[in-house]
């Protein structure tokens, strides 16, 4: 069995159950994602460093989220915390339009390097800036992904989804954190699912302090 039909394997013993989300999984190159030097760790089922104090999430992780967004297909989707870009090339798998935003110049610049070396390079935008303000000027999106903690959902992310959009954003501290699912309806926002994680924390404006 090749690392990648391992890795697959455990998302399944791991409850991964989305066959679109898996499919996804097996068609990104996540070795194209990681440093040179930890190739040989890219389909291990763990978070591995970047730079810059950021990670390449762990693939639980990724799967855990894009299959709690529910995509079809036909959406627009905000990546927040491009970091590598891997987690954009797995929603842009998914949906139909990806847009993905990074607040380090150099992250983003590597990202979108990364991209396109692995055949992502025209089908995703990389902008920079403050992920915890997204990109209000594509909105609204009908899925909102975030890859860093926050201390609670942004209120500007939550603004720039559609009725019916799902955020999906880690909420905590440090110490303890929860994958929550929020949906936008007509009354408000609702938590519809709240799953354990752990990811490093989401700065700006409406995260944490650098």
């Amino acid at each position: 069995m090749t690392t990648r039909a391992r890795l697959l394997d455990r998302l399944r013993r791991h409850g991964v159950r989305d066959e679109r989300v898996l499919d996804a999984i097996a068609r990104v190159p996540r070795e194209q994602f990681v440093p040179a030097q930890l190739r040989a760790s890219a389909y291990d089922d763990n978070a591995l460093p970047i730079g810059y104090g950021a990670t390449i999430s762990q693939p639980t992780m990724v799967a855990r989220l894009c299959e709690e967004l529910r995509l079809s297909g036909r959406e627009r989707v905000l990546d927040v915390g491009t970091g590598s870009g891997y987690q954009a090339a797995v929603l842009a798998e998914l949906a139909e339009e990806v847009v993905s935003i990074e607040r380090v110049p150099e992250l983003a610049e590597q990202a979108r390097a990364n991209l396109v070396a692995s055949g992502y390079g025209t089908a995703i935008e990389v902008r920079v800036g403050d992920g915890t303000l997204g990109v209000p000027e594509r909105a609204p999106y009908d899925a909102i992904a975030v890859a860093a903690a926050a201390p609670g959902p942004p209120p500007a992310l939550y603004d720039q989804l559609a009725v019916g959009g799902r955020l999906a954003v880690p909420v905590g501290s440090r110490r303890g954190q929860r994958l929550e699912i929020v949906t936008r309806g007509p009354t408000g926002p609702a938590v519809v699912r709240s799953l354990p994680c752990r990811f490093v924390p989401l700065v700006g404006q409406e995260g944490f302090a650098e």
